[in-house]
């Protein structure tokens, strides 16, 4: 929470509008985490009441607990903004095709699903408790797995649905790459891409800092789809190694 505090404040302070992707609320795998809004943070702080901020927040079916990434839905609200630039936001927002129904009742869902009392309220209940259940579980699943493997530091997933893996990569590696016009871990998500079939986003993709190689990988597949996939990464990471030592 002091976090998202000192980013909203920095916002505030200095005049800019904070665009809040919370898209990952509901993902949150660590006990002793919990997800603080950036508009509630505001709010704490005053400075919605002072207007002193300019937020828009989003959310979207395609990620989160539902994941539905075929159905497109989602929103944005608006807050500290002058009236006659909102109307401007809306409008244009309005020129783009909408979501199809499907994507619009799944959004109704997400914000508003049902209530206590209501006939699907258990099992929606129910569906969500196993989801989140079953992320927990791949989440520990794959940050464990990638961090037993030799030269592989994977810190634990606390939310969303990724791991970031930092990756010793042997000295070959670099003088090939550097031949190709590339970077180390492009090099090597390609290998793996090539070897495995497993798509996987390198490190130099994010900004990452100097003499950090690595890649972002999702744990979205089932369990037992995802304990293969890490033992493959396993098996590529050891060949790739041999090949550039």
């Amino acid at each position: 929470e002091k976090t998202v505090q000192d980013v909203v404040q920095f916002c505030a302070r200095n005049n800019l509008v904070l665009l809040a992707d919370e898209v990952y609320q509901d993902n949150i795998y660590d006990e002793n985490c919990a997800f603080t809004s950036c508009k509630k943070a505001a709010h704490h702080l005053g400075l919605i009441d002072r207007d002193e901020i300019e937020l828009v927040s989003f959310h979207s079916t395609s990620k989160g607990l539902m994941g539905e990434c075929g159905r497109r839905g989602g929103y944005m609200e608006l807050v500290g903004f002058d009236p006659n630039v909102q109307r401007h936001i809306y409008k244009l927002a309005s020129l783009n095709l909408c979501s199809t129904v499907s994507g619009q009742i799944m959004t109704s869902l997400m914000v508003k699903g049902p209530q206590p009392g209501d006939e699907s309220y258990e099992s929606h209940e129910a569906e969500k408790a196993s989801i989140l259940e079953s992320l927990k579980r791949r989440a520990k699943l794959v940050g464990t797995e990638l961090n037993a493997i030799p030269g592989f530091s994977c810190q634990p997933a606390q939310g969303s649905m990724y791991c970031f893996p930092r990756v010793t990569m042997p000295p070959g590696a670099f003088r090939t790459a550097e031949e190709l016009g590339t970077t180390p871990d492009t090099l090597y998500a390609t290998s793996l891409l090539k070897s495995t079939g497993i798509c996987v986003v390198p490190a130099s993709g994010f900004g990452k800092i100097k003499g950090r190689y690595g890649f972002r990988t999702t744990f979205l597949p089932p369990e037992e789809e995802m304990e293969r996939c890490t033992k493959m990464i396993k098996e590529h990471h050891e060949k790739f190694c041999n090949k550039y030592k």
